[in-house]
């Protein structure tokens, strides 16, 4: 992927854009493809799926059998090469030393991001999940509606590829006609939960997930994207083109050589190179907005990684789509006369309300899946199946003690064996070896399943982040440090987690082994995993309708500096048990638009 060195950055650009995930690879694609000149500047190192996935290998050919270690946290094979809930002098504190008031922050720094190695499920928030507030009187309201942003929704899974049935279901919202690829077939062990999770009233549909089925179509496609627009069709086509449909070699979270699954590296940033219009530099670890006489962003301040230099660029327009706390930290650090605060922080709200999903699960074992035949169940490297959350009648009645849902994700199945699979196979069996172990594995193997849990926070104020009055990174820039809080809502929606999963373990005939993540909870007592464990961070610079009540508007442009916008998750002034990313880049494709137009018009 061509990237370009600081002294090859031009004196001014359209935009520049911090960020190379979801975010900032939908923000800088869809400016770029109309034509506007973008500096990508990625805080990592350069990386390339296509070079750099391990596709066919074991984790028999890894170090430690490919068992997570600190600097990897999902195993050696996984994506992330320079990140984690830990990055090597880049650290940040806590408020508290009481595990519950924690969260724990997990930072990707290589080209692309987060969209390396995540799970790619793709669902679509609902028409409540945009109006929360104005459904039960807590949180917030957004300040635009679901049917505002469906054509956004449509094309991102357009254009990334995104497989899944439409369901009809309340509040789990349809694709248009012809935007979904078909779903794979569920495999036995999701068939067989299936069968006794409907028998309890628990729904299982296909899930949409952002990896492609069959080859997208070249020829229809790009039209209906960017209808009218024939260089930015001629550009898509040619990279439709060179995106294979996924064979089951490997997990996605390894990332993927044939772009098969989305990555910005292999989705969103191949065709914006190819306009010509962007620039990309890597390694350059962004400290500061400036501002001109007028108070208007004019650039940014970085320091360049390689050379350890201090290094600036300009442009009309800066948008941050650093991941949401890395962006509050850089408004927090672009202090001035007219910012004492942090950058457009007049309102006080930049670092409040920062959530992550509310994350409990557990194992199982299931007799009925003991030795079964040998048969290929590798799949589409992730979930086929999941359960969105169904009791919306019973909770808008305050029948459950907490106010907002969960999605249900599960799985089972001969997956690729590691260190933690036969720790765990003998643990079942006490200890068997030799023959014993040979007939226990061929017998146990692949009876073993896990449900997990992935639900709505409803942001607080005891929730949020804050520069740290002492502790600086290897940069010399001033770190965050973190205050958390789950409410009894939280709370017990976890608990209500657990509760269902052993209802579904019994149903199925099967023993509740315990606690999958037990060390990644508050407590030993409580169901509901720490903050940030489940990596689903939003907020900290809220959007909203009034300035006095939030840093942007809906147009993700903040309300203090007219040329600054924040595309990641930074403004979302609510997180549904949906996973976030989707919604990032179907709002950064709209908030990018408005951009284009406020340049057309000469505001910026």
């Amino acid at each position: 992927m061509p990237i370009i060195s600081s002294a090859q950055v031009k004196s001014d650009y359209d935009v520049i854009v911090v960020g190379s995930g979801a975010a900032g690879g939908q923000t800088a694609y869809t400016l770029t493809m109309e034509g506007a000149k973008v500096l990508m500047l990625e805080a990592g190192r350069d990386y390339d799926p296509v070079k750099e996935t391990p596709m066919f290998q074991t984790n028999g050919q890894a170090p430690l059998r490919g068992t997570a270690t600190p600097d990897k946290p999902f195993g050696f094979h996984d994506a992330t090469i320079d990140g984690g809930w830990q990055v090597p002098g880049e650290p940040y504190t806590q408020a508290s030393e009481d595990p519950a008031k924690q969260f724990e922050w997990w930072r990707s720094r290589m080209l692309g991001g987060r969209t390396n190695h995540w799970a790619r499920h793709s669902l679509r928030n609902g028409p409540y999940d945009f109006k929360a507030y104005s459904r039960d009187g807590l949180g917030f309201d957004w300040p635009f509606t679901y049917e505002e942003l469906a054509p956004y929704y449509d094309k991102v899974e357009m254009l990334i590829g995104v497989y899944g049935d439409n369901d009809g279901l309340e509040n789990t919202p349809d694709s248009s006609p012809g935007v979904l690829q078909p779903p794979p077939v569920a495999r036995a062990s999701e068939r067989y939960a299936k069968k006794h999770m409907n028998t309890l009233g628990v729904p299982v549909v296909a899930i949409h997930r952002a990896v492609l089925t069959q080859r997208q179509d070249p020829a229809v496609l790009p039209q209906k994207i960017h209808p009218g627009n024939a260089k930015a069709q001629k550009i898509l086509a040619q990279s439709m083109s060179e995106r294979a449909a996924c064979f089951w070699a490997t997990l996605c979270g390894r990332g993927c050589s044939i772009r098969a699954n989305y990555q910005s590296t292999t989705v969103h940033l191949p065709p914006a190179l190819a306009t010509g219009n962007l620039d990309l530099v890597t390694n350059a670890m962004v400290r500061e907005v400036t501002l001109n006489a007028k108070g208007r962003a004019d650039g940014v301040v970085y320091i360049d990684k390689t050379t350890g230099k201090e290094c600036r660029a300009k442009a009309r327009v800066v948008v941050l789509a650093a991941s949401g706390c890395e962006t509050v930290r850089l408004l927090l650090n672009s202090k001035s006369a007219q910012f004492p605060q942090g950058l457009a922080n007049t309102s006080g709200l930049v670092g409040k309300y920062v959530m992550d999903t509310v994350g409990a699960s557990l194992s199982a074992q299931i007799p009925a899946l003991e030795g079964l035949p040998p048969h290929n169940e590798d799949g589409a490297g992730g979930a086929h199946v999941y359960t969105p959350w169904w009791l919306y009648k019973e909770q808008l009645a305050g029948k459950l003690g907490f106010a907002r849902g969960y999605h249900i994700e599960f799985g089972g199945g001969r997956g690729m064996p590691g260190m933690g699979a036969g720790n765990g196979l003998q643990n079942y069996t006490r200890g068997s070896y030799g023959l014993k172990l040979k007939e226990d594995a061929r017998r146990y193997y692949g009876s073993f399943m896990y449900f997990s849990g992935r639900g709505e926070m409803i942001p607080n104020e005891g929730s949020f982040c804050e520069l740290d009055p002492v502790v600086k990174d290897k940069f010399g820039i001033p770190v965050l440090r973190f205050s958390w809080q789950w409410s009894d809502h939280e709370i017990n929606q976890a608990e209500h987690m657990e509760k269902t999963f052993t209802s579904i373990v019994a149903a199925m005939g099967g023993k509740v082994l315990g606690r999958n993540a037990s060390r990644r909870r508050i407590s030993e007592k409580a169901a509901i995993e720490k903050g940030g464990r489940v990596i689903h961070e939003v907020g900290g610079a809220i959007m909203g309708a009034e300035a006095k009540k939030s840093v942007t508007n809906q147009w993700c442009q903040t309300w203090d500096v007219p040329n600054l916008y924040l595309t990641d998750g930074a403004p979302f002034p609510g997180n549904a048990d949906k996973n976030p990313t989707l919604t990032i880049m179907a709002v950064a494709w709209r908030a990018s638009e408005h951009i284009l137009a406020e340049m057309k018009k000469g505001s910026f």
